[in-house]
């Protein structure tokens, strides 16, 4: 019973460590985060600059651009919901920049009554800011590109339906009528550390209190 008791306390111990030890990694994270968060803000709100010739998705996502060029007719739609508007799609759109190269251009939004609706195409001068996307997981469906279905931004396969280069400009304005500009932000970056952090210490509080019942009642049965 002796080494039985000692088995489940130096179990119950370890255990307790661990998740302590957890939630502080998430606690350290916190700030670490917030720091990231916030010069990514810096970045997203940084005077545009020409579209460079090289790009690192590494170093430049997020960063403002201003270009020049001719918005082609073709048009990708996506399906995204607006917590303001509802659910309807971002346009997508090939646009050729004065220097010969062909990008895309994330229009914004427009209702889904408004899918197939006509848009403003020609020359334009844009201010947005690059970013590749990485929405695609598991539980989304596959796309549909005969009936213009897309339901995520996967950079490398909306760039090969429009033979465009896998470039992805998302406008801060907007770019025609009817159509609401979705600008990057950092609300969409996820930060759930100190929601990871209650979590942890939590359950090492169930964790501290069942070993300690388990203990209290061998040590009774001791007795």
């Amino acid at each position: 019973m002796k080494r039985g008791f000692l088995t489940t306390l130096v179990f119950g111990l370890i255990g307790f460590a661990i998740l302590i030890a957890l939630g502080l990694w998430q606690m350290g994270r916190i700030p670490q985060k917030e720091t990231e968060i916030a010069q990514i803000e810096a970045m997203i709100y940084d005077a545009p600059v020409a579209l460079p010739l090289t790009l690192d998705p590494e170093v430049d996502e997020y960063r403002p651009v201003r270009v020049r060029g001719t918005l082609g007719a073709a048009e990708l739609h996506v399906l995204v919901s607006s917590r303001d508007f509802g659910a309807g799609f971002r346009i997508i759109a090939p646009l050729t920049l004065e220097d010969g190269r062909t990008v895309m251009l994330d229009r914004g939004y427009v209702p889904t009554a408004a899918k197939e609706a006509a848009r403003s195409m020609g020359d334009v001068e844009v201010v947005g800011n690059l970013q590749w996307p990485d929405e695609r997981d598991r539980f989304i469906p596959q796309d549909d590109p005969v009936a213009n279905y897309w339901y995520a931004r996967d950079v490398t396969k909306m760039a090969q339906a429009l033979e465009a280069a896998p470039i992805l400009i998302v406008a801060q304005e907007s770019t025609g009528t009817g159509i609401l500009p979705l600008p990057v932000s950092v609300a969409a970056i996820p930060n759930n550390h100190f929601s990871y952090m209650v979590q942890w210490f939590l359950f090492a509080a169930v964790w501290f209190g069942m070993t300690s019942l388990l203990l209290w009642r061998m040590r009774a049965r001791r007795g």
